[in-house]
């Protein structure tokens, strides 16, 4: 079965048991606002929700460590603000490459 068919079930599911009924704007149409593509889209719905994916924390998080290496006092806390900085970095990137390939793009 794909993930796609398993998903409408779900949605279907949870439609039948009225999970759906007192939504906060049910009813409303989807503020499209930013760049408008579903992406977009979903992630402020979940953001809304409290559920972040792990690539925007990440992002989040690389932001933050920039900001930290940009402030370090010295050399050496500069250096392990850097490896911090590299190694989150790289989750981000691995978490990019694997949303990429399980969609197809």
């Amino acid at each position: 079965m794909k993930f796609s068919d398993m998903a409408e079930r779900q949605i279907l599911k949870a439609q039948a048991e009225g999970q759906f009924n007192k939504l906060k704007g049910a009813g409303k149409p989807l503020d499209l606002s930013g760049d408008g593509s579903a992406d977009a889209v979903g992630f402020r719905i979940m953001a809304e929700a409290g559920a972040l994916p792990r690539e925007i924390e990440l992002r989040k998080a690389v932001e933050a460590q920039t900001r930290v290496v940009a402030a370090a006092p010295d050399a050496e806390t500069r250096r392990q603000a850097v490896k911090k900085l590299a190694d989150l970095q790289l989750r981000l990137d691995i978490e990019q490459e694997a949303r990429r390939r399980f969609y197809g793009s």
